[in-house]
């Protein structure tokens, strides 16, 4: 029976690193955005018998995978085992163990059965390997990412946390990053579900149930309509700006009149607010007069109220985020794998990103760091759309000639074009590198390397390491 296992160590105790897999919002945050695979549905808790539901691709098609929790031994180990899926058999050991002086070490161990028998091993078995080899190596990492970022606020209580744009590419994963941290999250929904962990609103009527905000630590606001899904027509330019600045007023005025008020209110900006430029600008940097300068003006001026009223309330003004699950690389991947990549316009303008991860452990920073006020400038790095071409097409192993020329961006975008993706833009993170904030991906090749699944040479002390196949079967139960 083929048998897969990973070892890795990680700076917490093994209690702790039991704790996290067992929340939900674990399985989200281990499943790689490059994989296809998506989760469907799961038990509200992970427990003796709970399960969750997974899409997973299996060759040209795709299927339903049903895991079922079992043998839980308490900061020790627990399975999850295929009940229904396109194995055989599936059985996947999660191990914590001890090993001294606050670190712990977590081994992956699988034992897997294709159907068909030696058939469907001949030919399925080089793409379960591709995959767990891949794969795994990216969920431990992705683990020690996580616990290292919980850790730094590890001695401050656990918030209730309130999350407008739950459901975007942002607030999806924050949601997840939270609650597998111990923090509770309440969504803001604009349909009524009746949920406990939901509050209904609607910026455009001005409702919303504000006794669902009192007593919560935290507000994150990510809300608004796309500006990057086609050209700017007059009407989806006030779609743009009313869903920002009606949606920022609301929860501002709101929060306002609460007479227990969270202590921050984190309200999204972006890097558009800046006038067009190849030089880094820091928070005091040139505001620009561009649409989505004004934009970004009028958002922020939204968040006035709650700051009249004495809560801190923080623009995280974010730069290109860098995510295989979606977004401006999620869109240009299927493109460079095409080998129809190229630079846009001159291709001198300059790029700020930052990696999603690391945007996830800013935003997580602002609840605590009381230094972080006001505007605050979410990038990496800043790279010449050029250099972020070729990099790109050297990860994927693409070759990067079809350039676009500067003339068909304008016709086919328009003024979202210009703006978008001609301008440049170049953030440099003065309030964060006060406030000792260090990316865990601060070079771009890295970053695009994680978010595709291709592999890398680690920049910080995490070191994987595969265990020889032992072909022995059965589970450590104490």
């Amino acid at each position: 029976m083929p048998q897969y296992s990973l070892k890795s160590l990680y700076p917490v105790a093994a209690q702790e690193l039991f704790e996290w897999h067992m929340r939900i919002g674990a399985l989200e945050r281990l499943t790689p955005p490059w994989s296809g695979i998506r989760v469907t549905w799961g038990d509200e808790q992970v427990c003796e018998g709970s399960r969750r539901e997974l899409v997973v691709p299996a060759g040209p098609f795709k299927t339903k995978w049903l895991a079922r929790h079992h043998s839980i031994v308490e900061g020790r180990q627990f399975i999850d085992e295929q009940d229904r899926g396109p194995f055989r058999k599936w059985t996947h050991l999660h191990l914590c163990t001890d090993i001294g002086q606050g670190q712990s070490e977590l081994e992956d161990r699988i034992d897997y059965e294709f159907p068909f028998g030696k058939l469907g091993e001949i030919f399925g078995n080089s793409q379960v390997q591709f995959m767990l080899n891949t794969s795994f190596p990216w969920r431990h990492e992705r683990t020690w990412m996580d616990l290292s970022r919980h850790a730094e606020f590890a001695d401050r209580p656990r918030l209730k946390v309130a999350i407008s744009g739950a459901t975007g590419l942002i607030g999806n994963q924050l949601k997840s990053f939270l609650t597998t941290g111990g923090h509770t999250v309440v969504t803001l929904d604009r349909r009524k579900s009746g949920r406990a962990d939901s509050l209904n609103w609607n910026p455009a009527w001005g409702e919303i149930e504000a006794e669902k905000l009192e007593g919560l630590d935290a507000v994150v606001h990510l809300a608004g309509k796309s500006i990057a899904d086609g050209r700017w027509s007059e009407s989806v330019k006030k779609e743009i700006l009313d869903s920002r600045v009606q949606g920022t007023t609301l929860l501002a005025e709101t929060i306002a009149r609460l007479k227990s008020p969270p202590k921050v209110f984190v309200s999204a900006s972006a890097m558009g607010i800046y006038a067009d430029s190849d030089q880094s600008v820091g928070e005091d940097g040139r505001l620009g007069t561009t649409f989505t300068a004004e934009v970004c003006k009028a958002w922020e001026a939204s968040a006035d109220a709650a700051r009249k009223a004495g809560v801190r309330v923080v623009h995280p003004r974010i730069s290109l985020v860098l995510s295989g699950w979606g977004g401006s690389l999620g869109k240009l991947v299927p493109l460079f794998k095409w080998g129809l990549g190229g630079k846009l316009g001159s291709g001198r303008q300059m790029m700020s990103w930052i990696q999603l991860d690391d945007l996830l452990a800013v935003l997580y920073r602002m609840l605590f760091d009381e230094r972080l006020s006001g505007p605050v400038n979410c990038s990496s790095g800043a790279v010449t759309n050029l250099e972020f071409t070729r990099t790109l097409g050297h990860v994927l192993k693409r070759p990067t000639l079809a350039a676009v020329p500067e003339i068909a961006v304008k016709t086919v975008f328009g003024q979202m074009g210009q703006e978008l993706l001609l301008s440049s833009l170049n953030l440099r993170p003065e309030a964060l590198t006060r406030a000792g904030f260090q990316p865990w991906f601060a070079d771009l090749e890295s970053a695009l390397r994680f978010e595709t699944g291709k592999p890398y040479r680690h920049s910080l002390p995490f070191h994987p390491t595969p265990l020889p196949q032992s072909g022995q079967n059965g589970y450590l139960i104490s």
